[in-house]
């Protein structure tokens, strides 16, 4: 397939700059993924499409505040460095601006010298691996200096970065938020857990990967990038039971998805552990654990939208997507919800 089969029109207006006031508040699309057919409703309707014994698997990852705005020394003009993975020993992969100025052995200072920073290696692909230095504990640090790593096509300032944060999210190293999950209350998790849905969890550290448009013309030639993910055992128990028992797993995002299907055998088992995945969803792709997906609306091109299109059928979510754009939905990460069921 090409990748440009995965392209829509997308009017700039409906890309969502700032979150509703009320999370649950967003409208849900559904999506019947066997017949194309579309429904209209709120996310707050969730537990109408949901049943007892279902199970709900959620990603607890954490977004670190890792943009870091600083100057460069000597000389002082402004840099920026966004944290990607750690390394060990206070080094950081990190992507930087501007990377003409940033070449090995440049220092950068943040705040008042509370935290600062060499450019330790320039990586093939352009990324730097950056040595830091400060006192204390880095998370503290990057609390008080940091700020959230917005995707690109947001460009407003955001009042409350715990808006950019799931209401159940506690495993800190995400560079992005698992979006999806956006859209959750406490109220809602517990209405749901009261009617018999069981709720686990996963943690996958989402990178920035996930906003990168595929480059290559043949989706295939895609080489996906690596996120860290964990299952554990509590949630591979869950989900084999709810298999066995006939039950649904309906995972919450794209990186719930790709976790769940990362640890799962080709019988049908999703094993507990924790390791790097790199796997690519597109088009032909057998589900072994997922049934259905709470996701919200993606970038055209995206290995997003070929996952969800593996899942429902590309011409399904393409005319779904149509729907959403006459209907004004709201798109990307701030933006409406979908179901696919």
């Amino acid at each position: 397939m090409k990748t440009s089969d995965f392209f829509y029109d997308l009017p700039q207006e409906l890309i969502a700059q700032t979150p509703l006031d009320r999370r649950d508040g967003s409208r849900l699309m559904t999506l019947d993924k066997a017949t194309g057919a579309v429904g209209h409703a709120h996310f707050y309707d969730l537990p109408r499409y949901l049943r007892p014994g279902d199970c709900l698997v959620l990603n607890d990852s954490r977004v670190l505040p890792a943009r870091l705005i600083g100057r460069r020394e000597p000389g002082g003009g402004a840099c920026e460095i966004l944290l990607l993975t750690d390394r060990g020993d206070k080094t950081w992969e990190c992507l930087v601006r501007p990377g003409r100025k940033l070449r090995q052995g440049a220092t950068v200072v943040f705040g008042d010298g509370q935290l600062t920073a060499q450019i330790a290696q320039v990586l093939p692909d352009g990324n730097r691996l950056v040595k830091f230095d400060y006192d204390g504990i880095f998370l503290e640090v990057l609390e008080r200096l940091g700020k959230m790593p917005l995707p690109p096509y947001i460009k407003t300032e955001l009042q409350d970065r715990e808006r950019y944060q799931t209401v159940y999210s506690r495993e800190i190293g995400s560079a992005a938020a698992p979006t999806a999950g956006l859209h959750f209350t406490k109220d809602l998790l517990t209405q749901l857990q009261n009617m018999g849905v069981k709720l686990c969890y996963v943690t996958l550290h989402v990178g920035l990967g996930t906003f990168r448009p595929v480059g290559e013309e043949e989706l295939e030639d895609h080489q996906m990038h690596q996120e860290f993910c964990t299952v554990p055992p509590e949630t591979a128990a869950a989900v084999n039971a709810a298999k066995h028992s006939g039950n649904r797993v309906v995972c919450v995002g794209t990186t719930s998805c790709r976790t769940v299907e990362s640890w799962a055998g080709e019988d049908g088992l999703l094993r507990a552990g924790s390791g790097w995945t790199g796997i690519y969803i597109y088009p032909g792709y057998r589900f072994k654990v997922l049934d259905a997906l709470i996701t919200n609306f993606h970038l055209p091109e995206s290995t997003l939208i070929m996952l969800v299109s593996a899942l429902a059928g590309r011409e399904n979510v393409l005319a779904a997507y149509r729907e959403a754009v006459r209907e004004r939905y709201r798109f990307f990460s701030f933006g409406d919800a979908m179901l696919i069921i």
